[in-house]
């Protein structure tokens, strides 16, 4: 989890979000990293199926993680912390929800999005890259 301070819109948060959206449009370096910072989708730099860095995105003050309802197309309603980024704008971070079936441990598109402003935001985690289909 990267921890930054958020006084202003350029903080290490928008920073790493603004490296997760040039990877989910596949303009990348060909450098070693883990997490976050990793400058390439899934295990590998030649993995060309990833399409998605998802996040978790923590509230400033009490460290406690975002979570938002959804409603999927077959009318099921859930809560989730786990988001995709889609575009960001100075201080907000627009994000589409995802849903997680444990079952199958596999993420699904909700094709609902929130708009977070990044200074209420303390930390962000990212999960393992994944394949979504954002149809």
């Amino acid at each position: 989890m990267n921890q930054c301070d958020n006084n202003n819109c350029n903080s290490c948060i928008s920073n790493i979000i603004n490296k997760i959206i040039l990877l989910q449009k596949q303009n990348f370096g060909c450098e070693s990293y883990v997490g976050c910072d990793k400058p390439f989708l899934g295990p590998t730099i030649s993995s060309i199926v990833y399409n998605t860095r998802p996040i978790q995105l923590y509230i400033a003050g009490n460290g406690e993680v975002w979570t938002f309802p959804y409603t999927l197309s077959d009318g099921t309603t859930g809560t989730s912390n786990i988001l995709r980024v889609e575009s960001l704008d100075e201080c907000c971070v627009t994000c589409r929800i995802l849903s997680y079936d444990e079952t199958t441990t596999t993420y699904s598109n909700t094709n609902q999005f929130v708009t977070i402003d990044l200074t209420s935001c303390g930390a962000i985690q990212c999960l393992n890259d994944v394949s979504i289909d954002l149809n």
